[in-house]
């Protein structure tokens, strides 16, 4: 005969061991993963994806990348879908809290080179195969080189200082909604939307020179969107939707009948993305601290994609 505390005993660990059950996630079977990878050897390329040399007047950079964050991906099946036409396997947060909808930064997702940027489950892509896909960059943060001039020395007069690293944030999205950047360690108020091109660059001197550091922030006139499918397949002005063709012996291929993860490599090209117009014509970035002017930023796209199923 059980006793009334054998009977309460068995009747916990039961109940135990359905929360155990109902707390563990279900199995979401293999998955789609898309890793990053960014590339200054790859080719350089202009909107419509051919090879573009340095405009004359202009120089630029190999940014040294820190993070990266996109804000869509679709699955492109020929070179007529137009955009949303395809399959959308990741779409990230937006808010209406500047006003017009925009991408949430605050809820982006941000990765480094060579990590996974997101994973989804592979039973919720229609099968098919895949030649193509858009990747919408929205934000971008990385180190560049500059120099710096007429920083005050602590002793009444000035120094110019060559060869110094900064961080830029780089916000190259249709619409994003910012309450603060942080390009590195100092952090400023936004609270609003800001559209395609808005950057904040932040100086990372070191003592004796420390006081000098500071935020600037401005607007590069135009974003390159690499977009080989333009002629039959355009993007909508001011996106950032970067169009990306698979070896065409290599395409992605969803059959639904997946039984283990498909990677997806996205090499972006980095080969001078970050570009301004090189005043003195020495092929450095120049800032001048007495007036708070730095040569002017003229581009932080993405130069090129070149999807891969590992």
């Amino acid at each position: 005969m059980f006793t009334r505390s054998f009977i309460a005993a068995t009747a916990l660990l039961l109940f135990f061991a359905a929360c155990e059950k109902t707390d563990t996630p279900a199995e979401e079977g293999p998955m789609l993963t898309f890793k990053l990878e960014l590339d200054p050897n790859q080719v350089r390329l202009d909107n419509l994806a051919r090879p573009q040399p340095m405009a004359a007047g202009h120089a630029g950079q190999d940014p040294d990348f820190k993070g990266l964050s996109a804000h869509f991906i679709e699955l492109v099946p020929t070179i007529y879908t137009l955009v949303g036409e395809g399959a959308i396997v990741y779409k990230g947060k937006e808010t209406t809290a500047g006003g017009a909808t925009a991408v949430d930064f605050s809820e982006a997702i941000v990765a480094k080179n060579g990590e996974v940027f997101v994973s989804v489950p592979l039973k919720d892509i229609p099968a098919g195969t895949y030649p193509h896909l858009r990747v919408s960059v929205t934000y971008q943060n990385y180190e560049v080189l500059f120099n710096i001039n007429n920083v005050p020395n602590g002793m009444g007069g000035t120094i110019n200082l060559p060869q110094q690293r900064g961080t830029i944030a780089s916000f190259v999205g249709f619409n994003t909604y910012i309450t603060d950047v942080q390009p590195n360690t100092m952090t400023r108020p936004i609270n609003a939307n800001k559209r395609q091109g808005f950057w904040a660059f932040e100086t990372s001197l070191s003592q004796p020179y420390q006081a000098a550091n500071n935020v600037y922030m401005g607007d590069a006139p135009g974003t390159t969107v690499v977009n080989p499918l333009s002629s039959t397949a355009p993007i909508p002005a001011g996106s950032c939707l970067v169009t990306g063709s698979f070896d065409a012996a290599k395409p992605l291929v969803i059959t639904g009948d997946e039984t283990e993860d498909i990677v997806v490599n996205l090499a972006f090209s980095i080969n001078n993305s970050f570009e301004w117009e090189d005043d003195n014509s020495n092929g450095e970035l120049d800032l001048d601290v007495s007036t708070g002017i730095m040569e002017k930023v003229v581009d932080m796209g993405l130069r090129g994609l070149q999807p891969s199923v590992e």
